[in-house]
């Protein structure tokens, strides 16, 4: 990533910034109460924007409607979200619910209408749905930003580019580990997995192959997010340059979640990127050869901080409404949400395979729909 792809303050919607973008803007909200909600706050995403007006809101459910009304500011409400989008044919749209199952169906008519969106993580719930969604907003020339939100965040962005100013030397290793709560395995995998694939790629750039193994049955997942497995995930991804990239989640007797995020390890040094945080915690650095004390925060002033949900989510949206007026892709693009993807199912490609397959993936259907998949799971 190039200097210059380093937002301001500013640009981000950080503290002290107001700015807008030049142009007016008409924007929805898609959300689904009881069935994936409004995802992590996104209803309340453009209330800070002087130059949007929030049109209307749709939700199926008519006490959730009413609700996120009151929070957005939206002029109406609709029950379909098709009717919304041909009555009022926003020009952006917050895709809102973490439920993956109406995911491409959304994604298809808010592009097809025209409208760029924001888009709940995980980005899709398979390739095929994946590539879908990808196809139908370059049809239609919109862009997506996925909600990836780490991408915006000044605490990130200065770690990262620490590591690509030599702060830690020439990068040797990646190693990440999901959250490891309740979801730990296939679930965490996909649902918090994709935060630190997209970091990696981020830092390391587009993967070469991977090496993956599952252990375990993996429980029912509490959301619709398709089809997962494993109760332990390893998985081991070759980047250019020789950069190893390492993810693992598996249950254990701590499920806090701290250990969720990312360490990039040098030849003369280490940064520690935490995910958990929201917005994120301070992420840590050790410029020493032997990656040992002393460790130190990787401090970012205060007027650059975000401290609420609210604020990252606007970011996002700033960040958007920018890339359209600039011509760019937003932070978290359609093809960065695909990456997210093809990284997961190269988890399950491989475990099946047992082999390394090498990127991209020339079977885009999910393995898991396989029915052989099941014998080739080891018990734990």
């Amino acid at each position: 990533m190039r200097r210059r792809d380093f937002l301001t303050a500013a640009s981000l919607g950080l503290p002290g910034s107001v700015r807008a973008a030049s142009r007016r803007w008409r924007a929805a909200i898609i959300g689904h109460t009881g069935h994936g909600n409004y995802g992590h706050s996104w209803e309340a995403t453009f209330k800070p924007f002087p130059n949007v007006e929030v049109v209307a809101l749709a939700d199926a459910n008519e006490a959730g409607r009413a609700k996120a009304i009151q929070v957005s500011g939206a002029k109406k409400g609709y029950a379909d979200y098709r009717e919304m989008l041909r009555a009022e044919r926003p020009d952006i749209v917050a895709v809102c619910p973490r439920h993956l199952d109406e995911r491409v169906a959304m994604v298809s008519a808010v592009a097809a209408a025209g409208a760029h969106m924001l888009l709940e993580k995980p980005f899709a719930a398979s390739l095929e749905d994946a590539d879908a969604m990808v196809a139908a907003a370059e049809k239609n020339k919109v862009r997506i930003q996925v909600g990836h939100t780490h991408r915006v965040t000044a605490v990130t962005r200065r770690a990262v580019l620490m590591i690509r100013d030599g702060a830690i030397g020439k990068v040797l290793e990646i190693r990440a580990r999901g959250k490891e709560d309740k979801r730990a395995g296939g679930e965490d995998l996909l649902v918090l997995g994709t935060h630190c694939f997209d970091v990696m790629r981020w830092i390391a750039g587009d993967p070469i192959s991977c090496f993956a193994i599952l252990t375990g049955e993996a429980p029912k997942p509490a959301e619709s997010i398709g089809r997962v497995a494993g109760r332990e995930v390893a998985a081991m991804y070759e980047f250019p340059g020789g950069v190893i990239g390492h993810f693992a989640s598996k249950p254990s007797d701590v499920t806090s979640g701290d250990r969720f995020g990312v360490t990039v390890y040098g030849s003369r040094g280490a940064v520690w990127l935490p995910l958990g945080g929201t917005p994120n915690e301070d992420g840590w650095i050790v410029q020493a050869p032997d990656w040992r004390d002393p460790w130190r925060k990787i401090e970012t002033p205060a007027s650059e901080r975000m401290t609420t949900r609210e604020q990252l989510n606007a970011a996002m949206a700033r960040d958007l409404m920018e890339a359209v007026e600039q011509g760019r892709e937003p932070a978290c693009g359609a093809r960065d949400g695909l990456w997210t993807i093809e990284m997961v199912m190269a988890v399950y490609q491989s475990h099946k395979l047992r082999a390394p397959v090498r990127f991209p993936l020339t079977a885009r259907k999910h393995p898991l729909a396989a029915s052989s998949f099941r014998r080739t799971t080891r018990p734990a």
